[in-house]
């Protein structure tokens, strides 16, 4: 006899994200059977970074994992696979790397550092870059003019990641429901 453990958890389809089309990382909460937006962001990458630690940090805690990406295309909404996009990124580095096998490599010791320094300097923008850009879009501000794109630019590079996720909270704060 089939006990409800057994069957199989039945999940709606991710829905479209709201606003203009841009980079969106939807993950399935189990606990109130819906999908919210995980990350979110102009460009893939840091979407797509986004989507790799989640889902570590989700299985690491033994949580099921479930992801949408959805992007532009041609200006309209499109779901994309998020391991087949995963995997073009990487495989896209990689044949990066084979194609220039002449290439000197960095020299060891202060090179090494530099690179490493500067791939924490990105990654780090990309995450104030994707908690500022969540806040907004929980506020209800999808269509960001080029003056906004200027502002968020302008934060992201001053401001540091523990004030960003305030102002972030703030914004969605202002975008929740009325009491």
């Amino acid at each position: 006899m089939e006990t409800e453990a057994d069957r199989p958890t039945r999940r709606s389809p991710s829905p479209r994200p709201p606003g203009e089309p841009r980079w969106v990382a939807m993950f399935y909460d189990p606990a109130s059977a819906s999908w919210r937006p995980g990350a979110e962001s102009p460009d893939r990458t840091p979407v797509l970074y986004a989507i790799g630690e989640m889902t570590q940090v989700k299985r690491a805690r033994g949580d099921e994992v479930a992801v949408a990406l959805w992007g532009p295309n041609d200006g309209e909404w499109h779901r994309f696979d998020p391991s087949t996009a995963t995997t073009t990124a990487t495989s896209t580095a990689a044949s990066a790397a084979a194609a220039a096998p002449d290439a000197a490599p960095p020299p060891p010791g202060d090179g090494e550092a530099r690179v490493g320094h500067a791939r924490l300097t990105e990654r780090m923008e990309d995450r104030r870059h994707q908690v500022l850009m969540t806040g907004l879009g929980k506020a209800g501000l999808y269509d960001l003019s080029p003056d906004d794109v200027t502002a968020v630019r302008t934060l992201v590079d001053r401001v540091d990641e523990a004030t960003l996720r305030r102002i972030a909270h703030w914004l969605a704060l202002a975008g929740g429901p009325v009491e």
